[in-house]
């Protein structure tokens, strides 16, 4: 037993509630974690060992968990890929917000997740089309997403949804491929998209 404060801590129980073990989906999730970014380090090359290390976990844990190290690429590969937690992340944008400040956001979302699915594709050498949702079934997720997040700026646009949906959507993939030489900045794609290259009459 260890007195704090006025309590005592029994500190055998302490460690032991620390050290209840995850549920075998926790377990498996913690490792994917840990993993993706060292695919997007170092593809395929990537050791088991650093993959142990990164999670905590002993090596025979994640074979344990996986099987092999194939099967543990292939679930951290589908990771990478899965625009689930991207749509999240739109979907949670404060709806109220200036349009310039959604904008801004959205493209910082779509472009943080485009460098992201980027890297892997070239760390694990992919050449085939990424196992991705189809894209037309993308396109129209990020179209509907958008439609509700910028709902009380539709008087405002002057274009359909559905192409800034594109605009958006091509410009935030496109900085962030690794062949792009500079760095435009999320405030300086968005202004794009809003408002174009053209100054109106009365503007600074």
């Amino acid at each position: 037993m260890m007195r704090a404060g006025d309590a005592f801590v029994d500190v055998k129980a302490f460690s032991r509630e620390r050290a209840k073990p995850l549920a075998p989906e926790d377990r498996r999730e913690a490792i994917l974690l840990a993993a993706v970014p060292l695919i997007r380090q170092h593809g395929r090359d990537v050791s088991t060992r650093q993959i142990a290390e990164a999670a905590g976990v002993a090596e025979g844990t994640l074979f344990r968990a996986f099987g092999d190290k194939e099967a543990l690429l292939a679930a951290a590969i589908e990771k990478i890929f899965d625009p689930h937690p991207l749509w999240m992340a739109l979907q949670a944008i404060d709806i109220d917000q200036p349009l310039d400040t959604k904008l801004e956001q959205v493209v910082a979302r779509l472009n943080a997740h485009f460098r992201d699915v980027v890297a892997a594709v070239v760390a694990l050498g992919i050449r085939e089309r990424p196992p991705v949702a189809d894209r037309t079934t993308m396109e129209q997720r990020l179209t509907e997403v958008l439609g509700d997040l910028l709902a009380p700026d539709a008087h405002r646009l002057a274009v359909p949804i559905e192409t800034v949906a594109e605009y958006i959507r091509l410009l935030a993939f496109a900085s962030a491929l690794p062949m792009a030489s500079f760095d435009l900045g999320n405030a300086t794609l968005a202004a794009l998209i809003a408002r174009g290259i053209i100054r109106r009459e009365g503007e600074n």
